[in-house]
This record gives C-alpha cells, sequence and structure tokens, in this order.
C-alpha cells in the first residue's frame, strides 16, 4: 500500500539542522510544536487531573514528571510514559505528550506519569535511561499517594522513548525489580548499530520522516564517544538473553527506517518465551501516528495502542 494521502504533501520532512545551542534549538523546537499540535492533534480530554513533581536523579540531578489521572479516587494502574524525540529533544509536558497521556489516562483508566529525562549531548547515555529508572523507582515508592496499584505498572514509549522503554523493562528484570504488565513500544529504535535491512534501504532512510544520517547524528549525539552502541541497554534487540522481560505489544510503520527493529524485537521475544504482538501499522511514516485531527490511520493507532493497555490491565487486575 502507498504511503498515506494525507502526507505525501509533506515529504520528505527537513533534515535536523546542525545545532550549535541544544538549550536554544530545543525552546524553538518546543515552540514550532505547539503550533503543530493545534493543526494535526485532536484535542485532548478534559476530565483529566494533572500536576507535575520534581525528583532527583543520579548525580544530583532533578527532573520533572508529569502526572496525569482520570478525575476520580480510585486506585488505577499507572502507565510510564517516555517520550520521543531522539534522546536530544521533546519534553515531558509539552502539548503533543500532554495530549497522549491524557487520550491513556481517560481511554485506559489509568495514572499516566511522563518523564523529563535528560537530554543528550549535555547527558549522554545512560543518564536519560537512569532517569527513566529513577521515575519508575518513585511512582513505585509513592504508589499510596498517587492512588496507583504497583501491582500493575505498564511503559510506554516511542521512538527514542522506545527505546528507553524497551531498555527499562530490561533493567528492571535484569534487577529483580517488580513484575511489568506490558511494554507498549511504538516505532521504536532498537539497534543503535543500525545494522538491520530496513536501516540500509535508501528509500526509507532518504524519502520519508527518518533520514539515514540524521538518525546516525542523534545515536552518536546519545551515545557519545566512548560507549558500545551494541551494549544491552542501548541496542534491546541486540542483547543475548531476553527471556523473562514483560510481555511486549510493538507497533511499527510501514515507511521507516526502524521498521524492523519492532517486528525482530518481537521475533526475539517470542523465541524466548516472552509474549510479544507486532502490529505493522500500513501507510504510516515515522511520526504520523500524532495525526489524530486529519488521519483515520492516526485514530485507529490511537485506538490499537490503548486497547493493548486495556488488555493487559485485564490480565493484571481481572
Amino acid at each position: 500500500m502507498p504511503v498515506d494521502p494525507f502526507l505525501t504533501p509533506l515529504l520528505p520532512t527537513p533534515h535536523l539542522p546542525e545545532i550549535h545551542d541544544f538549550a536554544a534549538w530545543r525552546a524553538t523546537e518546543e515552540a514550532n510544536a505547539d503550533a503543530f499540535v493545534s493543526q494535526l492533534i485532536e484535542e485532548a480530554p478534559t476530565d483529566v487531573r494533572s500536576h507535575t513533581a520534581v525528583i532527583a536523579v543520579a548525580d544530583g540531578g532533578m527532573i520533572e514528571l508529569g502526572i496525569f489521572r482520570p478525575d476520580n479516587e480510585d486506585v488505577l494502574p499507572a502507565h510510564l510514559y517516555l517520550h520521543g524525540g531522539g534522546w536530544i529533544a521533546g519534553s515531558a509536558l509539552s502539548q503533543s505528550t500532554s495530549t497522549i497521556a491524557k487520550e491513556r489516562a481517560i481511554g485506559a483508566n489509568c495514572v499516566v506519569i511522563t518523564v523529563n529525562y535528560r537530554k543528550a549531548p549535555e547527558h549522554p547515555y545512560p543518564a536519560a535511561l537512569l532517569d527513566c529508572q529513577a521515575a519508575f523507582e518513585w511512582v513505585i515508592t509513592h504508589a499510596d499517594e498517587l492512588l496507583v496499584d504497583a501491582t500493575c505498572i505498564t511503559l510506554g514509549g516511542g521512538s527514542a522513548g522506545g527505546n528507553l522503554a524497551a531498555a527499562l523493562a530490561m533493567k528492571i528484570h535484569d534487577e529483580n525489580g517488580p513484575a511489568i504488565a506490558l511494554q507498549l513500544l511504538e516505532v521504536p529504535s532498537l539497534d543503535l548499530t543500525l545494522s538491520q535491512p530496513s536501516h540500509s534501504d535508501r528509500d526509507l532512510g532518504t524519502n520519508y520522516a527518518l533520514h539515514a544520517e540524521d538518525t546516525q547524528r542523534m545515536i552518536g549525539l546519545y551515545l557519545g564517544p566512548d560507549q558500545d552502541p551494541a551494549a544491552r541497554y542501548a541496542s534491546p534487540l541486540l542483547a543475548e538473553d531476553v527471556s523473562g522481560v514483560a510481555p511486549a505489544y510493538i507497533m511499527t510503520a510501514e515507511f521507516d527506517m526502524l521498521r524492523d527493529d519492532g517486528a525482530l524485537y518481537a521475533d526475539k521475544l517470542r523465541r524466548s518465551g516472552v509474549p510479544a504482538t507486532h502490529s505493522l501499522q500500513i501507510g504510516h511514516i515515522h511520526a504520523s501516528s500524532a495525526f489524530t485531527r486529519v488521519m483515520e490511520g492516526a485514530r485507529r493507532w490511537r485506538g490499537e495502542a490503548i486497547n493493548a493497555l486495556n488488555h493487559a490491565h485485564a490480565e493484571e487486575r481481572p
């Protein structure tokens, strides 16, 4: 099937610019993203209570969390959501991330916690992963005040956030942490060596939303000069042993150079005895799941992700 007709006039998307001041560039990107939200993303549900929390992380740092819950006092499952942005951009408190959080809070009747993890290159790997782990541990510790069921927690993330969610699920398992009900990975980057067939597909890496050379740059900024891109928590797809990690629901886009990452990871998990579903979203590019105001396919994607969370909640809380 061809790319969704709505997307055709937008392609290929612009390349990542040369960046000399990352803080200023992020501020500009966030302002541009806010304008994009009003044009392309449906309005978020309004019957959601939200606030922020500030928590301590490694090396004396502090990060913000966004906390979103339906307007009730029930004890609910928790969903830790890790935003995308190539490990160098994006925000847990942006309009687009807040919309996803509110949609999932209402659609899956859960408390959603978004994590404003520190960004590369100022904070290279594994800082973002450790920040996400600190957020997870904070949710467990504060479950009572959050009115969260600590026995029913899911992880979610898109793109770079999908990488972090998969790595966090693996790290929690490796360290004998609490069981995770589901890892919901959307267009995840799971092999930072870029050695899968779709990574070298010139069409996929040139003509759509994610460009091969930009991806290589972002990985380099995330890892810094001294880290191994094949390391277990950098590239979950390359990990030798994935047995026992959380069940997975993995959604990939047809016209995306990261397409193989999710499909192959689902296969690897299943071969290791881990329940895993792979869902290829036909006609989509890397970022188009967000376009819910203008694409029926994006609304179907959103509904499928929420259904996966509801199914995980039903499995854990019959």
